[in-house]
């Protein structure tokens, strides 16, 4: 147990004198910083999504029409989309400890304000501002841990840190279905708690980072000498390689084929992840008329599964040291589960198609995110990682709206449920389209 996430870790090109800090310190990383980074992401992403089971009682109480739903929860996408890039650039100039503590604390603030909603408008200008004061934190995140964690453990400390989406949705169910319990309570509607309770910790945790994070490896009090030395030469080393047609500027990224390529793979998966985060609450209520907390609780069924899937996906994934079947094979998995959620029609059959669809989507992740952090290194990392994930988050726009969209015109879910597996097809033969592999870099043999 005391290396329980990185059993049976692969041995990097190093001195045999220093071989055993192969072991040893990613173990260490793990624990100093992995589990407070998850907990910022899960307060990240309930902030991002409790929209949908605000919706429960919103959508009625404002008199929002599914398209005016599936807008509004969009439009978080299209703030996130234009300011990822500049975001990430602002953490290069200020440091991770004092952009993170700054975003939190603004996002915090704004999913709160949430609450005092009345019309679409204030809707789409609040969601787009949680958009514009979230864009920083995952690629920041991303760039962060690229600078801590070797590329030996990367895709399973990536696949560790995004269950945080899964696990959002796991707690987040029966948490946002209990707040909306509370309707009336002190003269506040059950939605309005429901933001209120919610964003308050992001500002809290906003406050606790700047003194947590530890900024660059050499500056690690928690790691000794030999280590961080280790450490240090590692990432050095891993940053001075290069892939064949890597980028090489902050210009050079964007313009990228292959990270164009990257970008829509993700926005693939971002499509299918928030389509169904943003939806599934309405989707379950539409087979059943269950009460708004066991509608949170069995919307919580299908991120269990895909909390493990993603977890041993991503160690798999660096184990053998292969990247795009890993992201392929679930795609196309997938896509398979959610044509036969698309034909179901009792509650028991959809859960489990969903269930079985969310463990493709999630075990895609992993693996995915080890393929830009490897492509790109220097001056084209904090770039070309924000517009990956600024491109890929479009999904996240267009996935609540399309559904909402094909919802309002044909009154079911099949048409959207359909366009995510038309999604992940295409994901995953663009996966396999790529040739970045984990040793495909110039350290490493073909």
């Amino acid at each position: 147990m005391g290396n329980a996430p990185f059993d049976r870790v692969p041995q990097p090109l190093a001195h045999p004198s220093t071989a055993r800090y192969a072991d040893i310190v990613p173990s260490k990383l793990f624990w100093r910083l992995v589990p407070f980074l998850l907990l910022l992401y899960i307060v990240a992403y309930l902030d991002r999504i409790n929209v949908g089971f605000a919706a429960l009682q919103m959508k009625q109480q404002l008199n929002f029409t599914d398209a005016v739903y599936g807008l509004g929860a969009g439009m978080f996408f299209a703030g996130y989309f234009f300011f990822q890039v500049p975001s990430n650039l602002m953490l290069e100039r200020l440091g991770a400890r004092v952009w993170i503590s700054v975003l939190m604390i603004t996002w915090g603030i704004i999913s709160g304000s949430m609450a005092f909603v009345s019309t679409s408008r204030e809707f789409y200008v609040l969601r787009f501002a949680l958009g514009v004061a979230e864009a920083g934190f995952f690629p920041g995140i991303i760039l962060y841990m690229k600078r801590w964690f070797p590329l030996i453990v990367r895709a399973r400390t990536v696949a560790w840190f995004m269950t945080a989406g899964p696990i959002s949705g796991l707690i987040g169910g029966p948490i946002s279905g209990a707040i909306l319990q509370l309707h009336n309570f002190g003269s506040i509607r059950g939605w309005q708690w429901l933001f209120i309770m919610e964003g308050a910790p992001a500002v809290l945790l906003g406050l606790v980072a700047y003194s947590y994070l530890t900024e660059r490896p050499q500056d690690a009090a928690w790691l000794d000498d030999g280590e961080r030395t280790w450490l240090k030469e590692t990432i050095e080393q891993e940053s001075e390689s290069s892939v064949v047609g890597a980028p090489t500027s902050a210009l050079a990224a964007i313009a990228s084929p292959h990270v164009w390529i990257l970008a829509i793979i993700y926005l693939g998966i971002n499509f299918c992840s928030y389509g169904m985060s943003f939806w599934l609450p309405s989707l379950i209520r539409s087979l059943t008329g269950v009460s708004d907390f066991r509608v949170g609780v069995l919307s919580a069924i299908p991120y269990v599964a895909a909390a493990i899937a993603m977890v041993l996906s991503g160690r798999h994934s660096d184990q053998t040291g292969e990247r795009r079947w890993h992201v392929a094979l679930p795609a196309f998995a997938g896509a398979a589960a959610f044509c036969v959620a698309a034909n179901s029609t009792s509650l028991v059959a959809l859960v489990v198609a969903i269930s079985f669809a969310l463990v493709g989507v999630n075990a895609m992740i992993g693996p995915y995110w080890a393929m830009p952090t490897t492509l790109l290194t220097g001056a084209a990392a904090a770039s070309g990682i924000a517009f990956v994930n600024s491109i890929g988050n479009l999904g996240g726009f267009f996935g609540p709206y399309l559904i909402g969209r094909l919802r309002t015109s044909t009154g079911g879910f099949g048409g959207g449920l359909l366009l995510a597996a038309i999604a992940l097809v295409i994901a995953g033969s663009l996966a396999l389209a790529t040739r970045i592999n984990k040793y495909t870099t110039t350290t490493r043999p073909n």
